[in-house]
C-alpha cells in the first residue's frame, strides 16, 4: 500500500508539472515568433537606415512591423568585411568578403533595433556578463585606431582582439614586448589581415609614457 502511495504521488507530480508547462507556454509569448514576418512579407532598409516592410501580396509598403506595429532602424555602416554592389541589371547585392559569399539581403537588418518613441526611452542591451565581441557585433571599425594598455593578456587582450577582428587598427601598449608579440600572433592566426602594432609603454614610469606619446604621434598623425 505504501508503494502505491509513493507511485501515485510521483505520477501526480508529473501530471501537474506537464500541465504547468502547458499553461506557461500558453501565457508566455514567444519573443522570436512575435518578431517574425507573416508569409508574403519582406524586410528591407533604406540608405539612411530606416527599416520598411514590403507586402508582396498587395505590393504595398509600410514603416511599421506588420505584427508588432513598431518601427526599426539600422546603423548606416555595413558590418566589417561587407560590401554593397550593384549588378549589371541594377539589382543591389551584398558581398561578405570574410566568408566569400553573396546575398540580396541587407546584412544590417540582422542588427536592427526598435526606434525610440520618446527621447527618454532606454533599453539596456548589455550587462556585466556581456563580452566585447557581443558589444561590437556587426560594427565596422575600419580606419579607426585604438590604444589598448595591458593588451597582451586578460581583459586587455580580449578587448584588443575584438577591436582587431572588427577592422580597427589596434596599438598594443605594453611593457613585455615578447608576450605582446605572442598575443598578436594569436590574433593573426584567427584573422591574418588584422592590423596590430606595438609601442612599448610602462605606465609606472613617466619617461616611458612621454616616449610612448611621442612615438604614437609620429606613427599616427
Amino acid at each position: 500500500m505504501r508503494m502505491w502511495s509513493v507511485l501515485y504521488d510521483n505520477v501526480s507530480c508529473r501530471c501537474y508539472f506537464t500541465v504547468h508547462l502547458l499553461i506557461m507556454a500558453a501565457i508566455m509569448p514567444d519573443s522570436d515568433s512575435e518578431d517574425e514576418l507573416p508569409p508574403g512579407w519582406e524586410e528591407r532598409a533604406t540608405v539612411d537606415g530606416s527599416v520598411y516592410y514590403v507586402n508582396h501580396a498587395t505590393k504595398g509598403t509600410q514603416w511599421t512591423h506588420p505584427r508588432t506595429g513598431k518601427k526599426k532602424v539600422v546603423s548606416g555602416d555595413l558590418p566589417f568585411g561587407w560590401e554593397k554592389c550593384v549588378s549589371e541589371d541594377g539589382k543591389v547585392f551584398y558581398v561578405d568578403h570574410a566568408n566569400r559569399r553573396t546575398t540580396y539581403s541587407d546584412p544590417r537588418l540582422a542588427f536592427a533595433t526598435e526606434e525610440k518613441e520618446h527621447a527618454q526611452d532606454f533599453r539596456q542591451r548589455f550587462d556585466g556578463s556581456t563580452m566585447a565581441l557581443q558589444v561590437l557585433h556587426g560594427r565596422d571599425l575600419a580606419g579607426k585606431v585604438a590604444v589598448v594598455t595591458g593588451s597582451n593578456t586578460g581583459i586587455g587582450f580580449e578587448t584588443a582582439r575584438s577591436l582587431a577582428l572588427h577592422g580597427c587598427i589596434v596599438v598594443f601598449a605594453c611593457r613585455d614586448l615578447n608576450r605582446t608579440r605572442a598575443a598578436i600572433g594569436k590574433i593573426k592566426e584567427e584573422r591574418p589581415n588584422a592590423t596590430c602594432d606595438i609601442i612599448e609603454l610602462d605606465l609606472a614610469r613617466l619617461h616611458s609614457v612621454t616616449k610612448f606619446a611621442a612615438n604614437f604621434k609620429l606613427r599616427y598623425k
